[in-house]
């Protein structure tokens, strides 16, 4: 079995739980200095934002970075099901394409994490990409409502070639007319 996600069989069937493994390995190998040079690359990332929503945004996915992470390491579910090996695979080929494209080892800590936990939260978890809260232009944010998490702005993302939404279980907010 694979140890690394870019060591992985994408010609096999995947077991989420398969999947689970080699992103525990992945989580071991994060550590906090590269957790700050992510926080590095989220605070230079957002230095253009309104103030308020700029530190909201740094705390938040700071914060998500460390939870997520521990929560990786941690978990003991025994999950069921497959992943679909095709979907993976286009999946971390752009979060690999994104990461070459860092400018700064504390971008490409930053893509290297979120690789970790996105793939976490798509295909072990089944959550949002983002966590809960997490605020987007206009002041809308992501929400779980009956147990559907309901993104703000899916339909204006899902079809940006560098973007994760069509990845991500969310729907549309049909109550945001963007």
């Amino acid at each position: 079995m694979a140890i690394k996600l870019t060591e992985m069989d994408f010609d096999q069937k995947i077991s989420r739980n398969d999947l689970l493994k080699v992103l525990k390995n992945e989580a071991r190998s994060i550590h906090i200095q590269d957790i700050m040079k992510a926080s590095n690359f989220i605070r230079d990332d957002a230095k253009f934002m309104p103030r308020t929503e700029r530190e909201d945004y740094i705390a938040r996915f700071t914060k998500a970075f460390f939870a997520r992470i521990k929560d990786i390491k941690d978990d003991g579910t025994i999950y069921t099901g497959e992943v679909d090996p095709d979907t993976l695979s286009e999946f971390l080929e752009i979060q690999n394409q994104l990461a070459q494209k860092s400018n700064s080892s504390d971008e490409e800590c930053f893509h290297r994490i979120a690789c970790v936990v996105a793939t976490y939260t798509t295909f072990v978890r089944e959550e949002s990409i983002h966590p809960v809260g997490t605020r987007f232009p206009g002041g809308f944010t992501l929400q779980l409502v009956n147990g559907v998490y309901l993104c703000p702005v899916k339909d204006k993302q899902k079809d940006t070639p560098s973007a994760l939404c069509r990845f991500c279980v969310a729907v549309q907010d049909e109550s945001v007319d963007m």
